[in-house]
């Protein structure tokens, strides 16, 4: 069911309507294949799930591309995403009309960006304000703003979740602030019960269509793959602006017959059951879910070491093969050594899937419950149940 857009301010929830807080993760859209995207559904499910009242409310977009549980409500701004350097002002007001309508108690917003919104949407308004940081620190994705946005988070919002320590040390250190806290990604689906077989002579990778996830490195580093394992294939599952310009390399690199390009998908379970190992080629990373959900159904991973989610996850030798970033030739090493030593493999699978469980959706939303505990303070913990 698509979201409702935001037409009219209503009035306020009386008294018996606002008996537990009320939490609200503001997004710039669901509308898309992305970690972010995924993780806001993820958690807004896990903690509906748990009893919470739970508001998603996006800038833009009219549908989710994940499933939300009947519970969560969302609802979005504008069904097309405007200008809004343009619609800043009505940005602002709407975001401060549903704050108001709905009753929120926490406003979780899904990148620090979103702060230049809702300082000034929250003025005079009795919310707590969380930035849930998905990035990593050093990178602004092409918006100088998101700097000056986590500077204006550090000092205005009530707690900042990053997702690795080495993102909150940097958090510390570059803007001298303390309410940092650490909340991994979740993965989006229960550990599986069983791993994957890996039978087939498959490796998979998946993500946006970017240049951050390095797919031309991957495709490079294929080339001298093929070469010693030549019955191998490769998916790439993604979507985005890159599929023309990676598809014309692929086969401009004779790899037309072994690699295929396919398309985002929500399913991602079925991708991992049918394959063999799972390779991860990113310049940088937050904390890449992948990896995660690659863990947990027992596939061996081979990743480059990119910052910070990569080198809070993943050991080399230990759970993972681990190369430079923009490194064929060391991509394609590690690689071929999973594949030429079973043992190695099978060793890598089985370390990376016991300690999976610690990222499962129950263990990741009740540490989001005593963040919010704290956040909310004892009276209002008491009545959801958090404290």
């Amino acid at each position: 069911m698509p979201p409702r857009a935001v037409t009219d301010p209503g009035r306020p929830p009386g008294p018996e309507a606002r008996e537990r807080p009320v939490i609200c993760f503001l997004t710039g859209t669901l509308d898309a294949f992305g970690g972010a995207e995924r993780m806001t559904a993820t958690m807004a499910n896990a903690l509906a799930r748990r009893g919470h009242r739970v508001h998603i409310l996006s800038l833009c977009g009219a549908h989710s591309r994940f499933p939300l549980e009947a519970a969560v409500q969302h609802e979005t701004l504008f069904e097309q995403r405007p200008s809004f350097r343009t619609h800043f002002p009505h940005t602002v007001a709407r975001i401060r009309r549903y704050i108001r309508r709905h009753g929120i108690s926490v406003l979780v917003e899904v990148d620090p960006l979103l702060t230049l919104f809702t300082l000034p949407a929250c003025l005079g308004i009795d919310v707590r304000r969380v930035a849930w940081e998905h990035c990593n620190f050093d990178q602004d994705l092409g918006l100088p703003a998101r700097r000056l946005a986590r500077r204006l988070s550090a000092r205005t919002c009530d707690r900042i979740v990053v997702l690795t320590e080495l993102d909150r040390e940097k958090w510390v250190r570059n803007l001298r602030c303390t309410n940092i806290d650490v909340i991994p990604n979740a993965l989006a689906f229960p550990v599986p019960a069983q791993p994957a077989p890996r039978t087939s002579k498959t490796a998979v990778a998946v993500g946006r269509l970017t240049e951050v996830k390095g797919f031309d490195v991957l495709l490079q580093a294929w080339v001298s793959v093929a070469k010693v394992f030549p019955d191998w294939r490769l998916r790439i599952v993604g979507s985005g602006e890159l599929l023309e310009p990676l598809t014309r390399l692929r086969d401009q690199l004779g790899l037309r017959e072994l690699v295929r390009l396919e398309p985002a998908r929500s399913d991602i379970e079925a991708v991992y059951q049918d394959a063999s190992l799972l390779c991860l080629s990113s310049r940088y990373e937050g904390f890449p879910l992948v990896l995660v959900e690659a863990m947990a159904y027992g596939l061996p991973i081979i990743a480059t070491n990119c910052e910070t989610g990569v080198r809070a996850l993943l050991t080399h030798g230990e759970n993972a093969q681990v190369s430079a970033v923009d490194d064929p030739a060391g991509l394609a090493r590690g690689i071929a050594t999973v594949i030429g030593s079973p043992e190695l493999a099978d060793r890598l699978a089985e370390a990376g899937r016991r300690n999976v469980h610690r990222f499962a959706p129950d263990e990741i939303a009740a540490r989001w419950e005593r963040l919010l505990s704290g956040v909310l303070g004892e009276t209002n913990a008491h009545e959801i149940g958090m404290a």
